[in-house]
C-alpha cells in the first residue's frame, strides 16, 4: 500500500496595507491552491471576522468527511451490485467554543446521505453499506470526534419521456 503525499498552498490575501497591526486591521481572506486544480477562496467563518461568501475551514472539514464517505460508499455499492442512480448528503456538524482556552472543537458530524437505487431488493443492502464506507473513510479515521451517518434510501424512478 504505502504512503500517499498531498500538498496544498495557502496564500493569505487579506493584508489591507497595515498587515496584522491589530486584530481588526486585516481580512481573513486566503486562496487555497493545489497543482492542476481550481483555486478555492477561503476565509474564516463570519463569527470570527470572516467573509461569508468564501469557504471556511469548518465547511471544508464537513465537505472532506462527506466526500470521502460518498466515494467509498459508491465503490462498495459497485462491488456489491447495488446500482445507485442519485446521491446527496446534507452533512451537519457541531462545533463548540471553549472559552477557557479561547478556541473550539468539533463534537460531532452527522452525514445525511440520501440515495436512490434501481431495484427494491437493493435498498436494505444500500443502507447497510454505509457502515462499511464509514470504516474505510480515510478522513473519518483521522478525526477525534464521532462521525455518524443516517442514510435514507429510496427506489429510483426512471424519468418518463413524452
Amino acid at each position: 500500500m504505502g504512503a500517499h503525499a498531498y500538498a496544498v498552498t495557502i496564500t493569505w490575501t487579506g493584508n489591507k496595507g497595515e498587515g496584522t497591526t491589530g486584530y481588526a486591521d486585516y481580512e481573513r481572506s486566503h486562496t487555497i491552491t493545489a497543482e492542476q486544480k481550481v483555486d478555492i477562496l477561503g476565509s474564516s467563518d463570519t463569527p470570527f471576522r470572516g467573509d461569508k461568501t468564501r469557504h471556511n475551514p469548518e465547511d471544508m472539514l464537513l465537505a472532506s468527511l462527506s466526500s470521502c464517505h460518498m466515494l467509498w460508499y459508491l465503490h462498495l455499492c459497485a462491488d456489491a451490485g447495488v446500482i445507485v442512480m442519485e446521491y446527496i448528503d446534507k452533512a451537519t456538524g457541531t462545533m463548540v467554543d471553549t472559552s477557557d482556552r479561547g478556541c473550539g472543537h468539533f463534537t460531532e458530524v452527522v452525514l445525511h446521505p440520501e440515495m436512490k437505487v434501481t431495484e427494491e431488493w437493493m435498498i436494505e443492502k444500500a443502507i447497510a453499506l454505509h457502515d462499511d464506507a464509514h470504516k474505510k473513510c480515510f478522513i473519518a479515521n483521522s478525526v477525534n470526534f464521532p462521525v455518524l451517518h443516517k442514510p435514507v434510501c429510496k427506489l429510483w424512478q426512471k424519468a418518463e419521456t413524452v
